[in-house]
């Protein structure tokens, strides 16, 4: 834990000017300084800062802070990042309180090291695929013809993987180091055999959103199978978690305004290279609801990019579907669908980069595109055809939170089935509760989505039949492929009648009790993330405010509850935490709230209780809920090993919401060669996690 009083001294020492000066052109306006801001897209210069009072402000879009501040918001750092990289700026050494014990400093040690020793074998990959690229004049030509520049390709890290089928031997001393497998460089074979895992392909580096190397994607330039390669699920990798380009459109994002999703690495570079660097693109699998978070951290405009066939109409639908639980009233989402002949590359090479963003300003919002398809495929001419819009439209609405939008969407829907506001709103009151995430359906079919959402509310999770039918399930629990070890038995020595944490919120249930299935108890004492816990409050109470309980606007059910008391126990954990474990976080229902803790806590530098609420919006849920908690957490012992409690507790997180997903891909009976490919990833995830 970093003292505050050193952050004092730090803001003291540094410069903001130096500080923002390395980001954006700045001149001198008056007393203070001016630039076009980096945070929003603007023509004329709103952004100043003040050499005096140490700090950046935007009259656009309210931009504001400190040196600190600016490195977390423009960087992507997190707090601690942020402090080193400034303290290291001006020869200061940043005096770190360590309080874990000597085993969890050890066990921490142990995971850096190994996240440390995948990041330097996929570094070293990286200079060696670099290095065959300049040497290859079969590479350098595919390149030219798709109109690339050795500029663009230095920009992206492009390199060329070579023809030997263990060219990586040259650069690693050890070819049989468990490392190369690990983390996806090599592959070995059943009989022990091993040979580079991409091998006649242009290779295109992946990074996360802090520019850290974290797997590859290969694209064949000959013939072969498949075209596009990427790495498998490593410790430091997992596709349905990432976007291609995301690190390096960062500042384009910002400029622009919005972010582009297209379908390809090919088109990100390629778009890129035509003026456009603000797309960015999914490894290969369909558009999850972790894609979403990220994009929407990215910018609050969002354009997903499709073909306009059969199989782009899908891809979008599924997008649409892990949309709707993130909309927000602050946010725009459209949909761009282009000829058939076009992808976005050729339509900015033909008509001009002009004429690509003038499509994306014109395509269809989420709402229209929702409706419209839904139409569509209905005769809403008829009683019954309007009926039967209403029913598959129902559960995908029921999935929006509470927004104004929600309600423009709602009156939408109710003029297009000729219902007054009042019916609509009545029927959609008898809509049960929307499920998490689940099977996406076709363009064409969203109907099937519809029975899928209802077949995962009304029977277990998983267990792909009907409450209380007995009977085989709406949609084929066994697809027509084998997935040896993952359709069948164990998911890797995980009981096929797992159940998953339960949502507090739904109150006691099966998968509440103690004996919680498919993972080991943790001994008394050791678990329950803390003592005193509960203590018979049942839930929170209003009281008077002077010394009484404050309810929050939000509920803060039990498992959140639990989180946030480890947190404010233990606050050296928020020091260990990165985008990967707040993306866990935002998996978990109703754990909004520990996610607010973490934010406030890394942006504000407070630890402490007392500093945590001097440091949050007096009016906000976060501050309620820390005056409520305080008592508690004054009096509560501090746990052995914390650092195992919180990552145990994400672990169940995580694996709770692929188990979901993958049980709602089989009812769908993966049918679809991506979904078959995201089913194993999930399944190989969860045998990771289970490892852990």
């Amino acid at each position: 834990m970093i003292p505050e009083s050193f952050i004092q001294d730090l803001l003291a020492r540094v410069d903001v000017v130096d500080v923002v000066g390395r980001y954006v052109q700045l001149r001198k306006g008056g007393a203070n300084l001016l630039g076009l801001c980096p945070f929003h897209n603007e023509k004329s210069p709103s952004f100043t800062v003040s050499p005096t009072k140490q700090f950046y402000h935007c009259f656009g879009c309210g931009a504001h802070g400190s040196a600190i501040t600016f490195l977390i918001e423009h960087t992507g750092a997190s707090f601690p990042e942020a402090v080193r990289t400034l303290a290291g700026s001006v020869g200061l050494t940043v005096p770190e309180e360590d309080r874990r014990s000597p085993q969890q400093r050890a066990e921490s040690a142990r995971r850096k090291e190994e996240v440390s020793r995948h990041t330097q074998a996929l570094e070293t990959a990286q200079a060696y695929y670099l290095k065959q690229l300049r040497a290859s004049a079969p590479a350098i030509r595919y390149l030219k013809q798709r109109g690339l520049t050795g500029e663009i390709a230095a920009q992206f890290g492009l390199g060329w993987s070579g023809t030997d089928r263990q060219g990586l031997m040259q650069v690693f001393p050890r070819y049989d180091d468990p490392v190369l497998v690990e983390s996806g460089l090599v592959i070995e074979s059943e009989d022990g055999r091993r040979y580079d895992r991409f091998r006649e392909r242009i290779m295109f580096p992946i990074r996360n959103a802090r520019g850290v190397l974290i797997g590859f994607g290969g694209r064949i330039i000959g013939k072969g199978e498949p075209k596009y390669l990427n790495s498998p699920e490593t410790p430091v990798f997992s596709k349905g978690q990432e976007l291609y380009g995301l690190w390096e459109a960062r500042q384009a994002i910002r400029l622009e305004g919005q972010v582009i999703v297209v379908e390809g690495y090919m088109d990100v570079v390629g778009l890129a290279q035509l003026g456009i660097g603000n797309a960015v693109a999914t490894l290969g699998t369909a558009t999850t609801p972790d894609h979403v978070k990220k994009l929407l951290r990215a910018s609050d405009k969002v354009v997903f990019s499709f073909d306009g066939d059969k199989a782009g109409r899908r891809a979008a639908w599924r997008a649409l579907q892990a949309c709707l639980p993130l909309l927000r009233d602050d946010i725009t989402l459209r949909f761009l669908f282009l000829p058939d002949e076009h992808d976005p590359d050729s339509y900015v090479r033909e008509f001009g980069a002009e004429a690509f963003r003038a499509c994306m300003a014109e395509a269809p919002a989420l709402s229209r595109f929702l409706l419209d398809e839904l139409g569509q495929h209905h005769n809403l001419g008829e009683a019954e055809g309007r009926a039967a819009c209403l029913h598959e439209a129902k559960p995908l609405i029921a999935a929006i939170p509470p927004c104004a939008l929600r309600i423009q969407i709602e009156r939408e829907l109710a003029r297009q089935v000729q219902l007054t506001p009042e019916e609509m709103s009545q029927i959609m009151a008898q809509q049960a509760k929307p499920q998490p995430y689940g099977a996406p359906a076709e363009a064409g079919q969203p109907a099937r989505a519809a029975e899928s959402r209802s077949a995962a509310g009304a029977g277990e999770v998983g267990d792909g039949r009907q409450d209380g039918d007995g009977g085989p399930p709406a949609e084929p629990w066994a697809p027509s492929f084998e997935v040896p070890g993952y359709l069948e038995g164990d998911f890797d020595g995980i009981p096929h009648d797992y159940e998953p944490m339960p949502d507090p919120a739904a109150g006691p249930g099966p998968a509440g009790g103690a004996g919680q299935q498919g993972w080991p108890q943790r001994k008394p004492g050791g678990g329950g993330f803390g003592k005193g816990q509960g203590k018979g409050k049942g839930g929170w109470r209003r009281e008077n405010e002077v010394g009484g309980v404050i309810e929050p606007r939000r509920s803060v059910p039990t498992l959140a509850k639990r989180l946030l008391h480890l947190l404010l126990s233990h606050p050296e954990l928020v020091d260990t935490m990165g985008d990967q474990q707040l993306e866990v976080i935002d998996r978990g229902p109703h754990l909004g709230m520990v996610r607010d803790l973490i934010v406030l806590a890394q942006s504000s530098g407070a630890r402490h209780l007392g500093a945590l609420l001097e440091a949050a919006d007096p009016e906000s849920d976060i501050h309620l809920v820390l005056r409520s908690m305080s008592a508690e957490v004054l009096g509560q012992e501090e746990l052995p090993h914390p650092q195992a409690e919180w990552e145990d507790a994400l672990h169940r997180i995580e694996f709770d919401s692929l188990r979901a997903e993958m049980a709602e891909l089989a009812k769908g009976g993966l049918k679809e060669a991506s979904d078959r490919e995201r089913y194993q990833e999930l399944a190989q995830r969860c045998a990771i996690l289970k490892r852990a």
